[in-house]
């Protein structure tokens, strides 16, 4: 018998595992997020949260990692395809998708945030028999889009940690950060610009899996700082045969890029990553190339050394471009920082666990990286607590990969913890 909701049904955000076979079903790219944050918007008005939203929330004009045009287009389609309402879709539209969600509680307190991130990832779902969402008939209904890193349990963990607070026993706030493309590491930098954590005492993020045995709870180390780098380099057209020496090849320049990233030095005070995803050189053999696109990442887990390798690999997209004449275009599409959870926040996760279900860890390396670090940075260089939580949720396959699943057990301890931590007087040191 499927589970999955009828087109313009909304599940009980009590029910975590509901809403996130829900999302599961419709999965969205970063900042394409439109029937996601409909459907969580509803859910939290419904809630009595006060909410924000739209374009005069978040400014993501001109954001380098923005899908194309084409993209944003196809993603009001879908959405109004599948009943999501006009207003909703004008609210959301244009990758507008950012928004917040806040209540006040009951008597003073500190103001607690958690990031809550909502995009998938680029990538075919398992139809496997083997694979629980295709059996259940919840797997993802959208080609070529999968949530295969947890997001849509992310999701659900904070819509049921909202609809236990909507008593408002609890003291002080709670605000929501509903955060587009994580993936890519594009969305948090605008919402930190726009103010949205400058006033936060407390932020929190949970991620789920990442080896993180089941029934367990720890907060992450190894968060590397990142930035992704997309490099356009233009020559000049030529025959290759007729006049070889009138063209500038922008391919081979690109070319000789990847080649030099992969060559830079690798650090001996910190752990770095080099890599380049994507090169693209639209064109025919017998035309030198004049346009071609390169998609590459650095990353390193101490601050001073992620810096300097990312002027490193800009060194080496000029050098390459000069070599053969080119010019060279470098954006930075997305980024994020290292970070480390306070121990505040540790000593109340260790308190109130297990009540919860769950059992505190010591700290694990996440060896990956989460723009929620911008938050997290922002708001401790403010005097603020802040904490990066890992909760196991099963090993079904690695993370971003077609196979990609939950262990859907943890999504109400996890929010349960949450819910805890929020309503107890021990993140009362904050500020």
């Amino acid at each position: 018998m499927s589970t999955r909701p009828r087109s313009g049904a909304r599940p009980d955000p009590l029910d975590a595992t509901a809403v996130r076979r829900h999302l599961h079903g419709r999965p969205e790219i970063g900042f394409l997020e439109i029937e996601t944050a409909d459907l969580v918007w509803g859910l939290l008005a419904d809630l009595g949260w006060q909410l924000r939203g739209g374009g005069d929330l978040v400014d993501v004009h001109d954001h380098p990692g923005m899908p194309g045009r084409d993209e944003l287009d196809a993603a009001v389609q879908r959405a109004a395809a599948q009943g999501v309402p006009a207003a909703s879709v004008h609210r959301f539209r244009d990758g507008n998708t950012a928004f917040v969600a806040e209540l006040r509680g009951a008597r003073p307190g500190p103001l607690v945030a958690l990031r809550v991130d909502m995009d998938a990832l680029p990538i075919q779902e398992s139809r496997s028999s083997s694979h629980h969402p295709a059996t259940q008939s919840f797997g993802s209904s959208i080609d070529g889009a999968m949530h295969a890193c947890g997001h849509d349990g992310h999701v659900a963990i904070a819509l049921r940690a909202a609809a236990l607070l909507s008593d408002r026993r609890f003291p002080g706030t709670v605000r929501l950060l509903f955060q587009p493309a994580e993936e890519g590491v594009r969305g948090a930098a605008p919402m930190v610009a726009a103010g949205l954590a400058d006033d936060v005492d407390v932020l929190l993020a949970v991620h789920l899996g990442f080896g993180t045995p089941d029934g367990c709870v720890a907060a992450a180390t190894e968060l590397y700082g990142t930035s992704k780098l997309r490099a356009e380099f233009t020559g000049v057209a030529a025959h290759a045969s007729g006049a070889p020496e009138q063209g500038r090849s922008a391919l081979l320049a690109a070319a000789s890029a990847v080649l030099g990233l992969h060559a830079l030095p690798r650090y001996a005070t910190a752990t770095t990553r080099v890599n380049v995803g994507t090169l693209y050189a639209p064109g025919v053999a017998n035309i030198v190339n004049a346009h071609a696109v390169l998609g590459a990442e650095v990353r390193a887990d101490a601050a001073a050394e992620h810096d300097d390798l990312e002027q490193r690999a800009r060194d080496v997209l000029h050098g390459a471009a000069a070599m053969h004449g080119v010019t060279v275009d470098i954006a930075r599409t997305g980024w994020a920082t290292s970070a480390t959870t306070d121990g505040a926040i540790l000593s109340g996760i260790e308190t109130l666990a297990p009540s919860c279900g769950l059992r505190l860890l010591p700290p694990r390396p996440l060896r990956a990286s989460d723009d929620a670090t911008l938050f997290m940075r922002h708001v401790q260089e403010r005097g603020g607590l802040a904490g990066y939580l890992l909760v196991g949720a099963g090993t079904y396959g690695p993370h971003h990969s077609p196979t990609f699943d939950l262990d859907e057990a943890v999504l109400t301890p996890a929010a349960d913890l949450l819910v805890a931590l929020i309503r107890s007087r021990l993140l009362d040191t904050a500020r």
